[in-house]
């Protein structure tokens, strides 16, 4: 019934189910691409120079260890009650995630392969895009995988600023009238949505890297 009622009479202030839905998506999608577009390219420019990687590891580390919603007050100081402050907490969440697995994906490319490529005249740009980047791509979609799942942790409290709609807000308003049936529905849609993203993340890992699912299949062999 409670399903019903977000669909059709809406909850809070006659917010249905599908504005509620749409808002959080937008959310979550333009804060996460807003991550990868800058952990992605700085992330294997810091995993490819080891001096930068040392310089930066201290910075990374401390600032992966801040809890995002402790920032909920700066974000409406600096960006007030509107969207951008929303955006601005998925995105710090999920960039320091990135950030981290993207380095971690460049130091690991095999020093063996590197060599290979090098004797065979593959260097500076050629080599980052034939053996670097395929290489580390993997470890990349998994900590996309993973930076995803921190932005809808992250969106419940992102979305208590200054607005109504979004799952997070309808979650937090139906908490706060004990209307246990909404919060349910709420968490179950987030909780359906984060799986659709995820396995929609997992489909582009296959259609971009077969090479992965071949040598998975003949491992399981």
């Amino acid at each position: 019934m409670s399903f019903l009622d977000l669909t059709f009479s809406g909850y809070p202030a006659d917010v249905t189910i599908d504005q509620h839905l749409i808002k959080t998506i937008e959310r979550i999608i333009i804060g996460f691409l807003l991550s990868v577009s800058l952990s992605v390219p700085l992330g294997l420019l810091i995993g490819g120079f080891h001096v930068l990687d040392r310089l930066t590891s201290t910075i990374i580390a401390f600032c992966r260890s801040i809890a995002t919603l402790s920032l909920l007050p700066l974000a409406i100081v600096w960006f007030g009650t509107g969207e951008q402050a929303k955006i601005f907490l998925i995105a710090y969440g999920c960039f320091w995630v990135m950030l981290s697995n993207v380095i971690e994906a460049v130091k690991q490319v095999d020093p063996v392969m590197m060599k290979a490529a090098k004797t065979m005249d593959t260097d500076g740009l050629e080599l980052f895009l034939k053996v670097v980047l395929p290489s580390a791509l993997p470890r990349i979609f998994a900590g996309m995988r993973i930076s995803l799942g921190v932005g809808f942790m992250v969106i419940v409290g992102a979305e208590m600023i200054g607005t109504v709609i979004g799952l997070g807000s309808l979650i937090m308003e139906a908490r706060t009238f004990y209307r246990t049936d909404i919060t349910m529905v709420g968490m179950l849609i987030l909780g359906l949505m984060g799986f659709l993203l995820t396995t929609g993340l997992a489909w582009l890992e296959r259609k971009l890297m077969p090479w992965q699912q071949q040598e998975h299949n003949r491992s399981s062999v």
